[in-house]
């Protein structure tokens, strides 16, 4: 194949298994256009080609692949990362691939109607609609996406004009205070926006208050309705379900409802039981079905979905689907942060114009009313979509107050302030540390942050010490062993180690391999490979079955066969066996104790990526940057990185001026929903 001259189908499968031999295309992507040239022979090279990139712009988290953006800039839209473009045997670039045609024959290819078509009336695998190309599912699931917030939105009026204005007021006045002086309290005018709405997105970083908002959310549909409201609290993880859940269940009794007649008996209605969305919708097995759909809706007034940003477009789908058309639905989510492992960014473009509010003068009239707070004027806008009236952004972080090394350093990200953040260096006494590592990923810099520690510094040695040494008698109950594998859980989860990228020097893989050699070499583990007590793992699909979610981490401890099996089993002196340990997700603190050899999706959680802990929080970050620049290496991905630690954060960074890179670099993901409801 001469990648300046035209292509037939065989080169175009050369270059595709080309892009799969250096680790770029999945074997899926490939498998695809091998299929579809099977079922049509005489399909023309790229159309073949659009399908396989198609697929693999699904594997990055794309909903399609914008066709125009593709012709005009074919290296910027499918750039090769630079470790597999210099990788021996790697595919030309995408844009020699395409420089043999002119835009007219690169559109004529596309004119396949076997493989492409228009969604209505044809069977066709793609669907193109405008520029954008879609695999037919993801086609489907955003338009039915786009039909369900439709509804909601155009049924706003109706949702209004039944609230109950005069009480809502009483029920924000009793559950706030009276409205401040000093400008707009966000979180009350969420409340009062959700109260009188079918669809609320609520948006806001870290320590913004979300959770808040949403506990004072319930208790007033609680109020409002005399406790009638059956309201279920969702999360797409495990993870974000029991920090919601342990969140919810502590703050209860916080809300001050005593001094309101009838008050605890709203307070006994607000739910505190957090699920997956999964669980909520009745997952069957391996199929991508759920139990709970149109035909059999969930039993809700309320549904209420925390980490809204980790959904993706399918999920989304199923969840509206299964939502009855009164029912009110409330997302909650950071817009900055990451999007979705797969395909979709549902609350990012939902929230896009989020900044600049968008509210109509009705819609700002109608709040002011309801909570007495006025939406300040650069907020209004006469052409405002129907959208922006039931989106709100919570301005201000209680985390990070304003002179905050994380919560500075957070905002600069967001803001795109790429030079800035490169230069700035944190003042003596910072919560934020900058660890240059100029011996690359040997660099000896490296070593406490990945192996060393003790009691309260950073590194995996401290909870492989408390392991170790507050181990309890082999006699001792079972409070007390569940007890000892609570603390290490804990003590594990103050520090945690992230990698920008999976492979490489800097990857998690290379350095879960670097940081178990080491914790061996100090007597901390006893093994590297398989499993050994102390190994954390991370689950990374979910298994009903044993009750785990993707996203869950445990740690393997040794403990007497007596716990494992049973008094009745416990016939050698001193036997143990080796349990994996993971808190309850139910917010209740318990063990779950699950064999090695009953979980099938792990990996070891030393390091993770920054995708993975995503709606996690830790009290200590280390964030380890590549040391040259990624496509995946976006600001996106640094917020969310920064915006896991709660009090400390340390940078470690071989190469400076790749986090000015990244800083310059949105995570733009091809999707059309906003086209779809009219707000783009």
């Amino acid at each position: 194949m001469t990648p300046a001259e035209p292509i037939d189908g065989r080169g175009a499968m050369a270059w595709l298994e080309a892009g799969e031999a250096c680790g770029w295309l999945r074997p899926l992507d490939r498998a695809l256009a091998a299929f579809l040239r099977e079922q049509v022979p005489d399909a023309p090279p790229l159309a073949l080609l659009a399908a396989a990139l198609v697929s693999h712009q699904a594997g990055r988290g794309h909903v399609c692949l914008d066709v125009a953006a593709l012709l005009e800039a074919p290296d910027r839209v499918l750039g090769l990362p630079p470790e597999v473009a210099a990788a021996e045997g790697a595919p030309p670039p995408p844009s020699r691939l395409l420089g043999g045609y002119s835009r007219e024959e690169l559109e004529a290819q596309l004119d396949c109607p076997a493989l492409i078509g228009s969604g209505d009336g044809d069977a066709a695998p793609l669907v193109r609609h405008g520029t954008r190309l879609y695999l037919r599912r993801y086609w489907a699931c955003e338009r039915s996406i786009a039909t369900a917030l439709q509804a909601r939105i155009a049924a706003l009026g109706s949702w209004r004009a039944a609230l109950d204005t005069a009480a809502t007021r009483q029920w924000l006045d009793a559950l706030f205070g009276p409205p401040a002086a000093d400008g707009p309290d966000w979180q009350r005018l969420a409340c009062a926006a959700a109260a009188g709405s079918g669809l609320t997105v609520i948006t806001g970083g870290p320590g913004t208050g979300k959770t808040t908002t949403v506990l004072r959310l319930l208790a007033l549909l609680q109020g409002l309705s005399g406790g009638a409201q059956r309201i279920r609290l969702t999360a797409p993880t495990g993870k974000a379900a029991a920090r919601l859940n342990a969140s919810i269940a502590s703050a209860v009794d916080g809300l001050g409802l005593e001094r309101l007649s009838g008050g605890e008996a709203v307070r006994a209605r607000i739910p505190t039981e957090v699920v997956t969305l999964h669980r909520l919708l009745g997952a069957r097995g391996d199929t991508r079905r759920f139990r709970h759909h149109a035909g059999e809706p969930l039993s809700a007034d309320v549904v209420v979905v925390d980490e809204a940003s980790m959904i993706d477009v399918e999920l989304m789908a199923a969840l509206l689907e299964a939502l009855p058309p009164q029912a009110r639905l409330i997302l909650l989510g950071d817009k900055d942060q990451l999007a979705s492992v797969e395909a979709g960014a549902v609350l990012g473009e939902l929230c896009a114009r989020a900044e600049g509010g968008g509210y109509t003068p009705e819609t700002a009239d109608w709040l002011e009313r309801v909570s007495g707070e006025r939406i300040p004027a650069g907020l209004v806008d006469a052409e405002g979509h129907g959208l922006d009236q039931q989106v709100v952004m919570l301005r201000g972080s209680h985390r990070f107050g304003a002179d905050s090394g994380i919560g500075r350093l957070a905002r600069a990200v967001n803001a795109g302030q790429a030079r800035s953040v490169a230069d700035w260096q944190p003042p003596p006494g910072s919560e934020v540390v900058r660890v240059p590592l100029h011996g690359g990923a040997e660099d000896p810099a490296l070593e406490p942050w990945a192996v060393a520690g003790g009691d309260t510094g950073p590194g995996h040695a401290g909870y492989l010490e408390r392991l170790h040494e507050q181990r309890p008698p082999r006699e001792a109950p079972q409070a007390a062993q569940e007890a000892w594998a609570r603390q290490v859980l804990e003590r594990h989860a103050a520090f945690q180690l992230l990698c920008a990228v999976r492979r490489g020097p800097y990857g998690v893989e290379a350095l879960n391999a670097r940081i178990a050699a080491g914790l061996r070499r100090r007597g901390l583990i006893a093994g590297e490979r398989g499993w050994y007590e102390g190994r954390p793992v991370i689950v990374t699909r979910n298994d009903y079955g044993l009750g785990l979610i993707n996203g869950d981490i445990g740690i393997a401890l040794r403990v007497p066969r007596w716990l494992a099996y049973g008094a009745a089993a416990d016939t050698e002196a001193g036997g143990s066996v080796l349990r994996v340990a993971f808190t309850a997700s139910d917010g209740s603190g318990r063990i779950r104790w699950v064999p090695p050899h009953r979980l099938e999706s792990v990996e070891t959680a030393f390091a993770l990526t920054v995708h993975k802990a995503q709606g996690s929080e830790f009290r200590h970050v280390a964030l380890l940057l590549p040391d040259r620049p990624s496509p995946v290496l976006t600001r996106e991905l640094i917020y969310t990185g920064i915006t896991r630690a709660s009090e400390q954060l340390t940078l470690l960074e071989p190469a400076p001026w790749v986090l000015r890179e990244a800083v310059g670099r949105r995570t733009v993901r091809g999707g059309g929903l906003r086209a779809l409801l009219g707000a783009s």
